[in-house]
């Protein structure tokens, strides 16, 4: 069951003790949760198996149902569930075995109300962690077939929405974008909604070849056009003839290579280098650059009818950093790929891992995703990538010190504790126990310096 968005934490809170019961309640009620009470583990039970819930807080010792059954029997119905166990009777071979049945937390008589209140805050945003990627899971299974574009940024639809409204209409396209936003998957992409989907479809780096060889691959050779030209060769463009022609780097060409291309467009036909009889052809072409063609053409370096001969229209594809929202539903179609390809079982994020990934700029963009994610399933042992298996680059602590001039003057000591509070924080994914070791102070005092400086966890 999926849990719509915008709808506030579900919390289960079990006690047989009547006022225990109630001073949970009556704080939880302040916090943006939607409590039940249940005041015995029976009642509990059908609760449960009347209603989805986040988390539970339940005592451990209880007549009849005690709060182990409750643990066993949430996390039967409710995959994504967090338990809480509470007791007066803490020792350590009941914490460890309520760790072992997979309880999030085991709090012990007497507690802090401070703590309790934290604990369940990460037991909720465990959960929801644990349910999205469940969801994304899901989303990913159904993603299949070459050319497929995983998204559910809200720019990048209205961006495919507009690709396929033009794809049947066989103008040309410019594509620009980062190195690695997908440039290539979008060409295919207009290629398989087009009427020409049936015919073939190919690409070729314009940047990444000598001007000669470049012309024989595009326009193809007549025999003796050259030495070694031992035969006629059919050209990219001719080859392709009824599909689409993806020219990747476009500004990259030579002028002299530009005129030939203008002349395809224009005229629909080609000539072989060497020959002098045109060759028809009939083919789409769609244009991707990294860098702006406006810039090129007031260079030099691309002529400018030929610039408005291939943007016909432009369609503009944004970095990674830009539509963060697919960094979750990428991994996962990532991981899925590369453990099939692998051979490997893996098919879980742990939340902290997602959390680094949630957070890095990717200036490789999806391409750069894509390695971070092989790269990981090559190190995982078992079935989840964790953020050790991430590069250095997402899992090292990196504090920025703000400088003088950027910060408009010498930063506060206030605000550089602040910062360093935030880094701390985010490297250790709001666990604020690991939190106050590396900084050197109690959990009391990490609060303290939170609440004081207003640090939303």
């Amino acid at each position: 069951m999926t849990q719509p968005l915008g709808v506030p934490t579900r919390l289960l809170v079990i006690d047989d003790e009547a006022i225990a019961l109630e001073n949970l309640v009556q704080i939880f009620e302040r916090e943006p949760y939607q409590v039940v009470p249940c005041p015995t583990g029976t009642a509990a039970l059908a609760a449960l198996e009347r209603e989805p819930f986040d988390v539970v807080l339940t005592d451990l010792r209880m007549p009849e149902v005690d709060g182990m059954r409750i643990l066993q029997h949430a996390r039967a119905l409710w995959p994504d569930i967090q338990v809480i166990l509470v007791t007066g009777y803490a020792t350590l071979n009941s914490g460890i075995e309520a760790m072992k049945q997979g309880a999030y937390h085991y709090i012990a008589k007497p507690y802090r109300l401070d703590e309790v209140r934290e604990v369940v805050r990460g037991a909720a945003e465990m959960a929801r962690l644990k349910r999205e990627n469940r969801e994304l899971r899901e989303q990913v299974a159904s993603t299949t077939g070459q050319g497929t574009i995983v998204t559910q940024d809200l720019g990048m639809q209205r961006l495919l929405a507009t690709a396929r409204q033009i794809a049947p209409t066989d103008c040309n396209v410019v594509i620009t974008g980062e190195s690695g936003t997908g440039k290539e998957l979008l060409a295919r992409y207009l290629h398989r909604h087009s009427n020409r989907a049936d015919s073939r479809f190919f690409g070729v780096n314009c940047g990444a070849l000598h001007e000669d060889l470049l012309a024989s691959e595009l326009f193809g050779h007549e025999k003796g056009a050259f030495t070694g030209a031992m035969a006629r060769k059919l050209g990219l463009i001719e080859a392709v003839s009824g599909g689409t022609l993806l020219l990747d780097e476009v500004a990259e060409m030579p002028m002299a290579m530009q005129v030939k291309l203008l002349r395809v467009i224009q005229e629909r036909e080609l000539l072989r280098v060497g020959g002098h009889e045109p060759v028809p052809v009939d083919v789409r072409l769609i244009a991707a650059t990294n860098r702006p063609l406006e810039a090129a053409v007031a260079t030099g370096r691309m002529r400018e009818d030929l610039f408005f001969r291939l943007n016909v229209v432009n369609l503009g594809v944004p970095p990674l950093r830009e539509r963060r929202d697919d960094v979750p539903l990428l991994a996962y179609y990532f991981l899925r790929r590369h453990a099939v390809t692998m051979g490997k079982e893996v098919d879980e994020i742990a939340p902290e891992a997602m959390r680094l990934l949630a957070g890095y700029d990717y200036p490789g963009n999806v391409r750069e995703l894509s390695n971070f994610i092989e790269r990981g399933v090559a190190l995982a042992t078992g079935r989840e990538l964790l953020p050790t298996h991430l590069p250095e680059a997402l899992t090292r602590l990196e504090v920025r010190v703000m400088h003088p001039i950027e910060a408009g003057g010498l930063p506060t000591l206030e605000a550089q504790e602040e910062q360093l509070i935030r880094a701390v924080l985010v490297r250790t994914c709001g666990n604020r126990t690991r939190a106050a070791e590396i900084l050197g102070i109690d959990r009391v005092s990490l609060w303290r310096k939170i609440k004081r400086l207003g640090i939303d966890v």
